[in-house]
């Protein structure tokens, strides 16, 4: 699964990053004694490792008998192992706590503050640029301050400036407004760089500007195209002249709402709020206008009815598998999760009288993923936590569900465990301890081999998801975002033991958790979409809610080589776990905020939940769950005109889209 605590310390985010501050060592007094760490001071550049070295002392300073844990407080940022080998991720100030675990339970700690510093200023990239302008018209242009890895370096400003202002002139936000004809330069500097960039102030020819769009009423969250027809001295059509668009809204509900709406500089216009809208175009003394009708979008409006509940009240439930067994009958595998490794297995052929079947016990704490195969006949569970630690895989003959066989277990250099994993056409692809997939041929599922692998060798790089689909396998990678690999396409030569990259996207925060390919239906558009994680009010196993953060993020993968983030889907005040594309429906296991089910027909912009195309949600509870009366969805896959679903606190659900009078839609 996907868990990460994101645990900020006031006084460390006080600390100025940019400025190397040597590393202390504290420790917290305990009538035990206390714990001594080396080195006490620790200035670490990014990618760098640095070997701590712990001691437990007793009351008089004598060493104790006890084992220590090495713990990051941001695992994003700065990585330590479980021997205490420190590495470097982000630039930033942390802490490391070294506790002392004594046989008579929690014993003293010691807290070192690691700096990371940030690594030199190597360019400025600037973007948007133009080398001409007319006369009258305003572009924006904006830039960053990049190290040699071609990260941005959050800390610089970038400063712009003119050569001459009665040319063109920038504002403090990147704006460029030209207002004379000739040529003047751009000056950039940040970070001790600056650079150039000449750009020529054009005459303005247009004198007219007709606005049109194919339809004058649409719905909140349908994408509307604005075309501007620009005209010259007696009517002489003009073309490769930029205009600039703005939007002009007068909501339905003037209560204090606002009809919000989103304006591209292509022409794309999408709503979030019904009203009247209006696009106004210009180019230099030039406007146009056209005004539009949005409605609500009410016509997919459903409910979601509960059909059925496998009750798993004593552990946490994580993932879970639905398929058709060989006998016809309908089956789904759940794992659990940092219980005693079970692996769940149900009879949901009337999903109403969902029945449990069988158990199966591997040595770990947590059975993190379950795959079934294609055939129906092997099942593959993950393992984490084993007292031996020798994790890994475990595979299953599932031919007779309710007598699952042990056949055959991997763990050959996947002893850190199997967080989440894919089977595909004879080959599984396991995680290995968050740091790389291998890839594995089942095709004798007695016997499995590493045939490939893929890995990301950047600093800190760790990846979380994977998911197969045509010969492409896509991860999900933290912050290095969504990675996509040949791994049997052909686009760039690659199969399963030669995976070969294709491209990638990330996105700032670095939440990225989850991934899943899909084409639309009616655009023909190709997604990657990117699920986040977050709990920065932290995760809580027992007795409290867990309120998680994220979204999920819409990444236009049309042109393989010029991936683009187009839309999000964003529940206020909870957060994203795993989800599934369906023809025009997405279903999202939306943690504290249930399951979702969203319409994700047509061209996608914006907010989705803002334009309101979520068609229904469920937020299952259950007041003997592991957390009373908390949901906490985990995973979702549509089956058979059903949604089944998984609960980190109660088990496995089904659900059914109906509409307000209880029929299925």
């Amino acid at each position: 699964m996907r868990y990460t605590r994101l645990i900020a310390t006031a006084a460390l985010l006080a600390l100025a990053a940019s400025t190397p501050v040597l590393a202390q060592q504290t420790s917290k007094p305990s009538a035990t004694g206390s714990v001594r760490v080396t080195p006490p001071v620790l200035t670490l550049p990014v990618g760098a490792t640095k070997q701590l070295s712990g001691e437990i002392l007793d009351v008089g300073g004598r060493p104790a008998e006890g084992r220590l844990m090495y713990i990051s407080r941001n695992r994003r940022a700065l990585r330590v192992s479980r021997s205490g080998e420190v590495t470097a991720i982000k630039p930033g100030n942390y802490e490391v706590v070294v506790r002392a675990v004594l046989a008579s339970g929690r014993g003293p700690e010691a807290m070192v503050v690691v700096t990371v510093p940030h690594p030199e200023p190597a360019a400025i990239n600037v973007s948007n640029a133009p080398s001409k302008l007319y006369l009258g018209t305003t572009v924006r242009v904006t830039g960053a301050v990049v190290d040699k890895d071609d990260v941005v370096r959050d800390d610089l400003e970038v400063a712009f400036a003119s050569s001459d202002q009665d040319t063109f002139a920038i504002d403090g936000f990147g704006y460029i407004s030209a207002s004379k004809a000739g040529s003047a330069t751009l000056k950039v500097s940040g970070g001790g760089l600056s650079s150039e960039h000449a750009i020529e102030v054009l005459p303005n020819p247009v004198r007219s500007i007709n606005v049109t769009t194919p339809s004058d009423t649409v719905r909140t969250g349908d994408v509307v195209r604005f075309d501007a027809d620009l005209s010259g001295d007696n009517g002489a059509t003009l073309r490769d002249i930029p205009v600039f668009y703005t939007v002009q809204a007068t909501p339905d509900d003037t209560l204090g709402n606002a009809a919000t709406g989103q304006i591209k500089q292509d022409g794309r216009f999408v709503a979030e709020k019904p009203g009247l809208y209006t696009i106004v175009a210009t180019c230099g003394n030039a406007v146009g206008r056209k005004t539009i009708r949005c409605n609500e979008r009410l016509s997919q409006k459903r409910k979601l009815k509960k059909i059925g509940h496998g009750a798993v009240l004593d552990v946490h439930t994580s993932d879970l598998w639905v398929w058709e067994g060989v006998d016809g009958r309908d089956y789904c595998v759940t794992g659990t999760w940092g219980a005693n490794g079970d692996a769940i297995f149900w009879d949901v052929t009337d999903p109403e009288r969902i029945e449990r079947i069988a158990t199966v016990t591997v040595d770990a704490r947590t059975v993190n993923d379950v795959k079934v195969s294609e055939d129906g006949r092997l099942c593959i569970i993950s393992r984490e936590g084993a007292s031996d630690r020798k994790n890994g895989l475990v595979a299953f003959d599932v031919t007779n569900p309710r007598k699952p066989e042990r056949i055959a277990e991997f763990n050959d250099e996947l002893t850190g465990g199997v967080h989440n994993l894919f089977i595909d056409k004879g080959y599984a692809y396991a995680l290995s301890a968050g740091r790389r997939y291998d890839i594995l041929d089942i095709k004798n599922p007695r016997a499995p081999t590493r045939v490939g692998s893929y890995q990301i060798f950047e600093p800190g790089a760790s990846i979380h998801d994977v998911w197969v689909e045509d010969g492409i396998a896509y991860s999900a990678n933290w912050r290095y975002g969504l990675h996509l690999v040949d791994v049997g396409n052909g686009i760039k030569g690659g199969s399963p033991s030669n995976p070969v990259k294709i491209g990638n996207y990330a996105y700032p925060s670095g939440w990225n958790h989850a991934v899943f390919p899909w084409r639309s239906p009616d655009t023909n558009k190709f997604y990657v979409i990117g699920g986040d994680e977050a709990f920065p009010h932290g995760l809580f196993t027992k007795d409290h809610p867990t309120y998680a953060r994220g979204w999920v993020h819409f990444i236009d993968f049309t042109d393989l080589n010029n991936p683009q983030e187009v839309a999000r889907y964003e529940v206020p005040e909870a957060g994203t776990h795993n989800l599934w594309m369906d023809g025009n429906l997405m279903y999202v296991a939306y943690y504290n905020g249930g399951l979702r089910v969203v319409d994700v027909s047509g061209e996608l912009m914006g907010d989705l939940y803002q334009q309101g195309r979520e068609i229904a949600w469920f937020k299952p509870t259950h007041p003997k769950g592991v957390v009373p009366n908390a949901s906490m969805v985990w995973g979702p896959q549509p089956y058979k005109g059903k949604i089944f679903f998984s609960d980190w606190n109660s088990g496995l659900w089904c659900v059914e889209l109906v509409d307000d009078n209880g029929r299925r839609r």
